[in-house]
């Protein structure tokens, strides 16, 4: 994702998902499958070893569930207490978290339009 796709998303994000430490902002794309985009701050994880940790847990995970999602452009971003959390733990909430996501996505999603019978 380029720089204005993520202030795209930063400025029309239609989902946001909460984790403990992690925050996800989304909205559609016109690709046809997920895209990803990472903000881990040295304010929020000041060691490097343990933002590219956590991307690499966030990508994994997403790659787990791709063919799961629909098609938006999400924003991860840390926060405050991301640290706290063991490797299972950060696992399963992101698992919560896309399917939080998946869910939100389809409850917006539009109903199809149904013809009279």
């Amino acid at each position: 994702m380029t720089s204005g796709e993520y202030g795209h998303v930063f400025e029309h994000a239609c989902f946001k998902v909460h984790g403990k430490g992690l925050l996800a902002l989304a909205c559609p794309n016109q690709h046809g499958h997920v895209r990803v985009g990472l903000v881990f701050s040295r304010k929020n994880v000041r060691r490097a070893v343990d933002r590219n940790l956590l991307k690499r847990l966030t990508r994994e995970s997403i790659r787990l569930r791709q063919h799961r999602l629909p098609a938006v452009d999400i924003v991860v971003l840390s926060r405050r207490g991301v640290l706290e959390l063991d490797r299972e733990t950060l696992r399963r909430q992101l698992a919560g978290m896309w399917r939080r996501l998946e869910q939100d996505v389809k409850r917006r999603a539009p109903a199809p339009d149904r013809e009279p019978a």
